[in-house]
């Protein structure tokens, strides 16, 4: 059995880009063969920038 090798991507992004960045991904990350990968969405609850003490969308 060979194993393709993986990359792991955590991004978190604002609602309002959420969709570029997927359309982003899909379009350079699509071969059309096994192991392109998968997108999951999910919601952040909170986001807090340890050096500055900025929170939500600031933080990002």
């Amino acid at each position: 059995m060979d194993f393709l090798p993986k990359v792991k991507l955590e991004i978190v992004v604002s609602d309002n880009n959420l969709q570029n960045v997927i359309d982003a991904i899909c379009q350079s990350a699509n071969t059309g063969k096994i192991g392109d990968g998968k997108i999951f969405v999910t919601h952040v609850e909170q986001i807090i920038r340890i050096r500055t003490g900025e929170s939500g969308d600031e933080a990002i």
